[in-house]
């Protein structure tokens, strides 16, 4: 069949909106027709060339659609279903995924070239293999994947802003809640209030921190936070830094969170340093994959006894916590529909990432006819 997508065919360029040949799903796969996809910021990394991927790459690992075909031996989904996608697939039988670690699955080694679990591909560009973000590629009016690669949700939720459950939304939920573990009566600070760092906000907040702090330069995102839970908002982390140590009586905040669109030493130092004893930094910013640019004082790490450590998907187990999250926005606890910013069409998906750069969106979201 044919799907017209958004594809990366050279680093740095912006994508191009081309028709694809699909094939329909083998053994364990599913065909899913996309109603709508985020624009996350990692596409950007792939834009960059920070992620060491194949090309031609069809982009887009936050979506949601409704499933249309499935193929043999098929048990999670059926035909008609609405799912959300997973940007790392979970088998349920790998070391990571029977440990509780799902979002480490082991299939995981398939995202950065964009095949699917079996070493394959389902898109062609001109007869040539061309592969999905994270084995997904939403940025497609269809899309062929593995049924562990989808997530059913229940259809009475508005796929349009659902979509925003398949990335942003468990990531920076999870790193508040999960990675850094913020609890009753701590003082969270939160580096970047973009699509994920204001789930960080969401989920700092609901877990019951007495200061939510975010640091972001956009006016319009601190009003965001303001609004959706955040307790103190600044500009600029020497003003926050400051007013942390002052609030908290000299003791520094318990959690802190690196979620800025382009992670660099300043802002892990920053983190670093306005936690107090035994606080925890949990780094979900990402940057080229080969940067070693991060230092940190091993005598204060040591002294102080601080956690720095990586999340990824908050920590998630995405068959089950993304539905919980659902019943979360449903019963008014989450909030979406105030995080879509904008909505494009797919031939606007470059404008939306302009959009995102220059500071203009917390989440931007295609919609397909």
């Amino acid at each position: 069949m044919k799907t017209t997508a958004a594809v990366l065919t050279e680093v740095g360029k912006p994508f191009e909106i081309v028709e694809l040949d699909l094939d329909g799903p083998r053994e364990g796969e599913v065909l899913v027709r996309y109603v709508a996809a985020g624009l996350c910021h990692s596409d950007l990394h792939l834009m960059k060339g920070d992620f060491p991927s194949r090309l031609p790459i069809v982009g887009g690992h936050e979506g949601a659609g409704v499933v249309e075909e499935v193929g043999p031996g098929v048990t999670k989904v059926k035909a008609g279903d609405h799912v959300l996608v997973s940007f790392i697939p979970s088998c349920g039988e790998c070391r990571w995924c029977r440990t509780g670690h799902q979002n480490l699955c082991d299939l995981g080694e398939f995202l950065l070239d964009g095949q699917l679990p079996d070493g394959t591909f389902r898109f062609r560009l001109d007869g040539e293999d061309a592969g999905g973000m994270c084995s997904v590629g939403s940025f497609s009016q269809f899309g062929t994947l593995s049924q562990h690669s989808v997530i059913k949700v229940d259809a009475s939720h508005p796929l349009e802003k659902a979509v925003l459950a398949s990335c942003g939304v468990p990531t920076g939920w999870g790193t508040a809640v999960n990675a850094a573990g913020v609890t009753v009566g701590d003082t969270a600070v939160v580096y970047g209030s973009g699509g994920v760092g204001i789930n960080a906000v969401q989920g700092a907040a609901a877990a019951g921190a007495k200061n939510v702090v975010v640091i972001d330069p956009v006016a319009f995102k601190r009003d965001t936070a303001l609004k959706l839970g955040a307790t103190h908002a600044f500009a600029d982390a020497e003003t926050a830094l400051e007013a942390v140590w002052e609030m908290t009586s000299g003791q520094g905040a318990e959690k802190a969170m690196v979620i800025v669109g382009d992670v660099n030493p300043e802002v892990v130092t920053h983190a670093f340093n306005v936690v107090g004893k035994a606080g925890t930094v949990a780094i979900t910013a990402m940057g080229p994959w080969e940067d070693l640019s991060i230092q940190l004082p091993a005598a204060q790490l040591a002294m102080f006894q601080k956690t720095v450590k990586g999340c990824i998907f908050g920590q998630f187990n995405p068959q089950y916590d993304v539905p919980k999250l659902l019943g979360l926005y449903q019963s008014g606890l989450l909030k979406l529909d105030e995080l879509v910013t904008r909505e494009y069409k797919l031939e606007e998906v470059n404008q939306g990432y302009e959009d995102l750069v220059a500071g203009e969106l917390i989440r931007g979201v295609i919609r397909f006819e």
